[in-house]
């Protein structure tokens, strides 16, 4: 009976995780579309542009905190790891190592090229009103942050066939949920790079009034902050060493 009862808990947990999905994907779709639509009808008055961009503003904070934490339990379990872990002296994994001037190299340098595009596609709108350099800086980003995406999957696959593993010990879950998670937030801001090329090809965005770019890329630039951070923490100083 109570094997039933964690399996009928179970299937509504299910349910309930993907309904609510849904629904918060629902209503961000039908939240961004109406702000693309007051954007278009001239609603967003200055005032309301600066507040759109305080909250943005806010939102990147708490994804900095949400990083930090990443980060303070990478290094603490680095520096001072338990001393007890299941009864037994802990050791840190032997793992097959990797050369941080490689892939991960060749990531950053994707990753930084993409973010120039987008300022370059910033500078051409705000300042020239060139819409054909606009939609071009765009097109690259996206492209590149593709691409870097796809490295990191390639690496993924590469470190597992190596024997490395998703669970099992504070280094794996901590190298695996930051860059794991950071490369969710390339999908993601690749997937705002698109929304705006698809708005600047409609005529949308213009350099008085342009925060859903400008947001977009703030996001991407944040993005690219962060990998420096895991690239010198993580790769550098972490994964080459062990």
């Amino acid at each position: 009976m109570l094997f039933g009862a964690v399996l009928w808990m179970h299937g509504v947990t299910a349910w309930m995780f993907w309904g609510g999905l849904v629904m918060v994907l629902y209503v961000s779709f039908d939240w961004w579309s109406q702000m693309v639509v007051e954007a278009r009808q001239g609603d967003h008055a200055p005032v309301v542009r600066i507040g759109l961009r305080y909250g943005f503003i806010l939102f990147v904070m708490s994804e900095v905190m949400f990083f930090f934490a990443w980060f303070w339990s990478f290094f603490k379990h680095a520096m001072y790891p338990m001393e007890e872990y299941f009864g037994t002296e802990y050791a840190k994994p032997e793992i097959y190592g990797v050369d941080p001037f490689h892939l991960p190299l060749i990531n950053t340098l994707v990753l930084l090229l993409s973010g120039c595009a987008v300022t370059w596609a910033h500078h051409a709108l705000v300042h020239n009103n060139d819409r054909k350099a606009l939609i071009q800086g765009l097109s690259i980003g996206i492209v590149l942050g593709i691409f870097f995406t796809f490295l990191q999957g390639y690496e993924y696959a590469h470190l597992l066939h190596e024997g490395w593993q998703f669970g099992g010990d504070e280094f794996y879950s901590n190298f695996f949920m930051a860059t794991g998670f950071h490369g969710f937030h390339v999908l993601l801001g690749t997937i705002f790079l698109i929304v705006c090329l698809i708005r600047a090809m409609k005529g949308d965005f213009t350099p008085e009034q342009h925060v859903g770019f400008e947001a977009a890329a703030w996001y991407w630039h944040f993005v690219d902050v962060v990998w420096l951070f895991l690239f010198f923490a993580v790769y550098v100083w972490g994964t080459s060493g062990l």
